[in-house]
C-alpha cells in the first residue's frame, strides 16, 4: 500500500494511491461511501500511524473496495492533487551515515581541493590492496552515526527548495528511510520489523560550505542542514510488504542522470539502527530515520553542484519519484 497526504485547496486529507497510480483514493470520503462514518484514525498519516494495525488494515480493505466499484466520489485524478510529505510534520527525524563508500569518496573530494596527490594515492592503493587509507574512523564500523534534524522544514513532492542565503554550495541527497509505527524502547534488532511502518525516498539538502566550516567544530552537522525547506521526503509511505530487500535508487538533476546507487551497501541494517537509536530511548509512531546517502548520490562525492532553479529528482523502483526545484 501507498499512503499519501494530499491537499485539494487549503484541506490536508489522507489517501492510497490506486493499484495503476493515476489515482489516489480519499479515505475519508471512501469510508463515508461504504460505512457512512469518517473515522478518527484516517484523519491523518499520523492518527493512522499511531492507530497502528487496525487502521492500516481498514484503509486497505476501503481501497481495495473503492477500486472495485469504482466509486467516483472517492477517486481523484493524482494530477489534481498536491502532494505533501506522506508524514507532512514527522515526531522527529534522525538521519544516519549508513554507507561506507558515501563517505570515503565524499573524503576524496574534499581532499582532492587541496591535496590531489594524496587522492591518487589512495585510489590506488584501494586497486591494489582492496583498501584505501581515506577511510571512516573506527567508530564508524561500531555503531550506527546519525544526527538530528528539523521536522518542521519538511516538504513533499513537487515543492520548492529555497537556497539558504548563507550559502554557496548547496548539495542534495539520494536516500531513503523509514517511518516507525510502532512505539517502543530497546527494541532488539530481531523486532525492529514490527516496528516500521513504512519507506519513503528522502532528500537531505545541505550546505556544503556551512557543514565544512561548522564541523571544525567537532559538532554537527547543525545549521548547514537547517533551513526551511531543508527536508524533503516522500512522495508516500510504502508499506513493507511491497518494498525488496534491494533497492536501486536514482538521482537526476534536470533530467540527466547524476547517480546510481543500492541499498544493499549498507553498513547497517535499519533494524540495527532502530536497535542503537532505541537504547533507553522511545521511538514513537511518526518518527522518520533516514539511511544516509548512498555512495555516488550527492553533489559533494562527485564534486558537481547545484545551481539556482535546478530540478532535482530522486527515484526508486516502489518508492515512486521525489521531485524538488531549487530556489533562489
Amino acid at each position: 500500500m501507498k499512503l499519501v497526504t494530499f491537499c485539494q485547496g487549503d484541506e490536508q486529507r489522507v489517501g492510497v494511491i490506486t493499484s495503476d497510480g493515476e489515482a489516489v483514493i480519499d479515505l475519508q470520503a471512501a469510508a463515508l461511501h461504504f460505512a457512512d462514518e469518517q473515522p478518527d484514525m484516517l484523519a491523518s498519516t499520523m492518527a493512522m500511524l499511531q492507530a497502528g494495525d487496525e487502521a492500516f488494515d481498514l484503509a486497505r480493505d476501503l481501497a481495495r473496495e473503492t477500486e472495485a466499484e469504482r466509486d467516483s466520489t472517492s477517486i481523484i485524478s493524482i494530477c489534481d492533487v498536491k502532494l505533501l510529505s506522506p508524514v507532512p510534520r514527522p515526531g522527529s527525524i534522525r538521519d544516519c551515515l549508513a554507507f561506507e563508500r558515501h563517505l570515503i569518496q565524499a573524503t576524496r573530494t574534499i581532499a582532492s581541493w587541496k591535496a590531489p596527490t594524496l587522492v591518487f594515492l589512495d585510489r590506488n592503493m584501494e586497486r591494489l590492496f582492496g583498501k584505501g587509507f581515506l577511510r571512516p574512523p573506527s567508530v564508524w564500523y561500531e555503531r550506527p552515526i546519525y544526527y538530528k534534524g528539523n521536522p518542521n522544514s519538511v516538504v513533499g513532492h513537487d515543492a520548492d527548495v529555497r537556497w539558504p542565503s548563507f550559502s554557496k554550495r548547496l548539495d542534495f541527497e539520494l536516500e531513503f528511510g523509514v517511518f516507525i509505527g510502532k512505539s517502543g524502547r530497546n527494541i532488539p534488532a530481531s523486532k525492529a520489523s514490527e516496528h516500521i511502518a513504512g519507506y519513503s525516498l528522502f532528500n537531505d539538502f545541505s550546505a556544503r560550505d556551512t557543514q565544512a566550516a561548522e564541523m571544525a567544530g567537532r559538532l554537527g552537522p547543525a545549521k548547514s542542514k537547517d533551513f526551511d525547506t531543508g527536508n524533503s521526503i516522500g512522495p508516500w509511505l510504502v508499506t513493507p510488504d511491497e518494498v525488496p530487500d534491494e533497492i536501486i535508487l536514482r538521482a537526476r538533476v534536470n533530467g540527466e542522470e547524476w547517480s546510481c546507487g543500492s541499498s544493499s551497501e549498507m553498513h547497517f541494517s535499519f533494524a540495527e539502527i532502530i536497535e542503537y537509536i532505541s537504547r533507553d530511548e522511545t521511538l514513537f509512531p511518526g518518527d522518520f530515520i533516514g539511511s544516509g546517502t548512498v555512495p555516488g548520490g550527492c553533489g559533494l562525492e562527485l564534486d558537481r553542484w547545484l545551481k539556482p532553479g535546478d530540478v532535482v529528482e530522486l527515484e526508486a523502483d516502489v518508492l515512486g519519484v521525489l521531485r524538488n526545484r531549487v530556489i533562489d
